[in-house]
């Protein structure tokens, strides 16, 4: 008989279906986590709701349920971080306003959508502080930005904890916004025209420099020329065919450009010492800004390169917090996963039994010494004089192997995700031990959000053009392939941490994991990538072509393919990593990760060992050319274990 759903399920199972009725999106997938809120692509991570399910927490998950679900209907990501201003302040009230605005749409058209977001303001503006502040002019300029934006396009006044902090401040910012804050409402449901007001009042309120006056520019003229090219296309045909006509000439030109993109990506794989011109690098302080690719143009980008190593780290798991808060984590991990565990020990086991099925046992008999065989006592019964015969197992080769997972630390992994890789390389390092197979659990991020002190660096030495990677790398050894289960399993906790997961440069992280097996001296050597996403880093990326660390992926991959006797084996999760990896699997669920991990292992330990080529030789004695050297550790912290 099926159990009984709990309130908790049922509330979980129809916020779900509300929410992905809202986004207008059937495929949204909405996942609850001790992380949330947050939203990447098409995934929406949402807090556990309480056990008392009538109270104003569970209004505010509904509300935030309904943020995430607007945004993904109405907000263009590419269009927003394309005029996004490049001052922290401006970008911050720039950001605030957008959401006002995508929630507005909602609040206008559904009353309910109104209450639960009047839920989630109410509790953001007690957790903030707003009702305590000492000087209520001190308060947060985006948020009371926000709030005033918000009465204008709903008629809703700011909530009760709110209330004086705004109209502290409402007199200053519509004396010199007051203009701009009224055209707001006539450019409710046109995105590209909000930015343009929302950047008009960036400059009123001299928060920073702005990228208005080109984009605005851009924007009129890119609006004229598409109302010319309407008008052209629809002389002497009616309203319905010309919508049709330009619907399928645009479709024909994106196949066509996505065509052409392909193409000259693929050229640049074969050459990379080209250098583009000064002018075609934007290095300005922001987030991604716009820019023109180097393929768009037909010139060869440049080599990957990385500005500085002095701020990279390798550093073990242990050395990033103290004994008792991983013990805490541990716990907590534990907690989250008890009934996926049981799954994946279940599926871990059954690999286990195949792995030492394997292991074709051979005996010496007629020995002095060892194990009594007992199919020989009957010479003992027959006569009483002859002496007993012991038996001795023999060592096997199968054991000579290890097997490194590399799972990705960044951000998008929150929640669920990066819980469910954690359990999964717990219980596999425990099983692939019992089969005398060792395990080497290693993680990649990064130690700061777009940039770090890397990118202060390059700052401070004037921008010069094409740096490479500007980032910070953090390289973390969760258990050394030498290192006992038993004393790294508190370890995998730290993946548990709040603020440990940022952003995810995966070339580079290859490149240290592979050297790292490349030192061992196991005849077999496995590297088991688990990962949900394409390197993104926003610091990086900014003053680089869009491709740069994807196309810098490519290369290492195929390096390690093509000569390294090292196998490599990618998981993506809810992402296509068959597109990089020539051995590749790809997983929508994350609770399908432990099933493919023990699939794919198993499938490698049914075949035969790859024998190491003269490339793969020479490769053993140096890392891969045209790659920058492996990260060094930061000074601030202890490395431990070897690397290589």
């Amino acid at each position: 008989m099926a159990s009984r759903e709990t309130p908790a399920e049922i509330f979980k199972r129809a916020l779900a279906h509300a929410a992905r009725s809202l986004a207008e999106q059937p495929d949204l997938e909405v996942v609850f986590s001790g992380d949330g809120p947050s939203l990447s692509g098409h995934r929406a991570v949402l807090p556990h709701p309480p056990r008392e399910l009538a109270g104003p927490e569970t209004s505010r998950i509904r509300g935030l349920a309904d943020q995430l679900a607007l945004r993904v209907a109405h907000h263009d990501e590419s269009l927003h971080n394309r005029s996004r201003p490049s001052s922290p302040e401006g970008a911050q009230v720039y950001d605030a306003l957008e959401q006002a605005r995508v929630e507005a749409i909602g609040a206008l058209a559904l009353n309910g959508v109104r209450a639960n977001l009047a839920a989630v303001w109410e509790q953001a503006a007690q957790r903030k502080g707003l009702d305590r502040l000492a000087d209520a002019a001190s308060a947060p300029i985006a948020d009371i930005l926000a709030l005033i934006a918000r009465q204008r396009l709903t008629g809703d006044p700011p909530p009760a904890s709110a209330r004086a902090a705004v109209d502290a401040l409402r007199a200053q910012i519509e004396t010199k916004a007051g203009v701009d804050l009224d055209k707001l409402a006539a450019a409710l449901n046109d995105q590209r025209a909000f930015g343009r007001v929302a950047r008009a009042i960036v400059r009123d309120l001299d928060l920073g420099d702005d990228v208005g006056d080109v984009l605005d520019e851009r924007d009129e003229q890119d609006t004229d020329e598409g109302e010319a090219q309407a008008a052209n296309e629809g002389e002497g045909e009616g309203e319905e065919q010309s919508l049709e006509g330009a619907s399928a000439e645009e479709s024909d030109r994106t196949k066509q450009d996505s065509d052409a993109s392909d193409a000259a990506f693929a050229e640049l794989e074969e050459d990379e010492t080209g250098q583009p011109p000064d002018d075609d690098l934007d290095t300005s302080e922001g987030d991604r800004p716009a820019r023109p690719e180097f393929r768009d143009a037909g010139l060869a980008e440049p080599a990957y390169k990385i500005y500085t190593t002095e701020h990279d780290e390798t550093v073990a798991a242990e050395d990033l917090c103290d004994a008792d808060e991983l013990g805490r984590l541990r716990a907590y991990l534990d907690q989250q996963l008890a009934n996926l565990s049981n799954v994946v020990a279940r599926l871990a086991n059954r690999l286990q039994r195949r792995l030492l099925a394997k292991q074709n046992r051979s005996w010496t008999f007629d020995l002095e010494e060892g194990l009594l065989d007992v199919s020989r006592l009957t010479r003992v019964v027959v006569d009483p004089t002859a002496p007993l015969s012991f038996k001795q197992e023999e060592d096997t080769e199968f054991r000579d192997t290890v097997v490194t997972l590399l799972i990705d630390n960044s951000g998008s992994m929150r929640g669920r995700p990066i819980m469910v890789a954690a359990v999964c390389a717990d219980i596999l390092a425990r099983t692939l031990e019992r089969c005398g197979v060792k395990v080497e659990i290693l993680g990649f991020t990064t130690r700061a959000w777009k940039g770090g002190a890397s990118r202060d660096d390059w700052l401070r030495n004037g921008k010069p053009p094409s740096p490479g990677r500007l980032n910070d790398l953090r390289h973390i050894i969760y258990k050394s392939a030498d290192a006992p289960w038993r004393r790294a399993r508190k370890n995998l906790g730290l993946m548990m941490r709040e603020g440990l997961l940022k952003e995810n440069i995966d070339g580079e992280a290859l490149m240290w994991a592979h050297q790292r097996l490349i030192g061992r001296t196991e005849q077999r050597r496995i590297l088991l990538v688990i990962s949900d996403g394409a390197p993104v880093d926003d610091s990086t990326l900014s003053v680089n072509s869009g491709h740069y660390l994807e196309r810098h992926l490519r290369r290492v991959i195929g390096e390690i393919e093509a000569k390294s006797p090292v196998e490599l084996i990618a998981i993506g999760i809810g992402h296509d990593v068959t597109r990089y990896y020539r051995r590749a699997v790809t997983i929508v669920d994350v609770e399908q990760l432990g099933g493919a991990i023990v699939e794919q292992l198993a499938a490698l330990f049914e075949e035969e060992p790859r024998s190491p080529t003269k490339a793969a030789i020479d490769l053993l004695k140096a890392p891969p050319a045209a790659h920058a050297p492996p990260p060094k550790p930061g000074p601030a912290r202890r490395v431990r274990g070897p690397v290589v």
